[in-house]
């Protein structure tokens, strides 16, 4: 189920507010291009600054408009265990088919604190859960080692991996069988990590060009090496503008060029200065997007 090319969806905001419509306009045109799964309230979907009530919005949101058609992964993670908990069981009350928790943020826990917090949700949830490794935000990097005693949970099923290092992901698809799914969490790193085992991508680029993303994936399963190849080099300046400025200032600023969703971030985010805007601009139109 949590395989192939999986979007990081932004949460579009209206007047301050969840624009419910224009999100619903995102899902069906990602259903529409062949993306294989949502995951909204991720970092993408500027979950930090939702409260309670919107993250349940959001969640809601995509699991009405999927209908079931394509998965709904729902970002669940927080640095409070018990916060993790509560967002984990209402994610299953309301229809979502897994969740990705982010390991806790800010508060640095230990390896065995990382393995005690996960465990927790796991036991308190019967939804299939995703690791999120992505220490360049969270300040702590979950080791293989630790990921390896969280596989052997039954419904730990996978990681989404944005360490940036191809030696960690080897090490924990190596040590966790191939049923553990490897998920890249990174778009540059997308084609390699699928190129020494991975199982799919949770991006960020897909906001964009969803038919690519999800070919590159399908490309990769079939073993069509030249093909994946291609895309990913195809990919590679659409990629790295994404991340000109935090993520997802790029990305939403592309989508309102794209005519998507408003042009609004929750605060402290804000959109990007007039030359990083400039050059999205430029790269936007070498894809043929604008």
């Amino acid at each position: 189920m949590f395989e192939g090319s999986f979007v990081a969806i932004v949460t579009p905001f209206k007047n301050g507010k969840v624009d419910a419509s224009a999100l619903r306009g995102l899902i069906e045109f990602h259903i529409e291009n062949g993306t294989d799964g949502i995951v909204p309230c991720g970092t993408t979907g500027e979950s930090a600054t939702l409260n309670h009530a919107e993250h349940e919005e959001v969640i809601r949101i995509a699991v009405e408009t999927c209908k079931g058609r394509i998965p709904v992964l729902a970002g669940t993670g927080s640095n409070s265990t018990h916060e993790a908990v509560e967002l984990t069981q209402r994610a299953q009350e309301f229809g979502a088919d897994g969740a990705l928790l982010i390991t806790p943020y800010y508060n640095k826990p230990t390896q065995e604190g990382l393995y005690q917090h996960f465990s927790t949700v796991a036991k308190e949830s019967d939804l299939p859960i995703m690791l999120y490794n992505v220490p360049g935000r969270t300040a702590v990097n979950m080791e293989p080692g630790t990921v390896a005693r969280l596989s052997v949970i039954k419904n730990i099923i996978g990681i989404k991996e944005a360490s940036g290092s191809l030696v960690q992901v080897s090490e924990i698809i190596d040590s966790c069988g191939p049923d553990f799914a490897m998920i890249s969490g990174e778009d540059a790193l997308t084609w390699p990590i699928l190129a020494i085992g991975g199982k799919g991508a949770i991006s960020v680029t897909a906001n964009l060009v969803p038919g690519k993303c999800a070919k590159l994936c399908q490309a990769a399963k079939e073993g069509d090496i030249e093909t994946a190849k291609a895309l990913h080099y195809e990919l590679l300046k659409l990629n790295d503008i994404m991340f000109i400025e935090t993520n997802p200032i790029p990305v939403k600023a592309a989508l309102v060029l794209m005519g998507r969703i408003e042009n609004e971030f929750r605060p402290p985010l804000c959109p990007p200065s007039e030359e990083s805007l400039t050059q999205l601009t430029a790269v936007l139109k070498s894809y043929s997007l604008l």
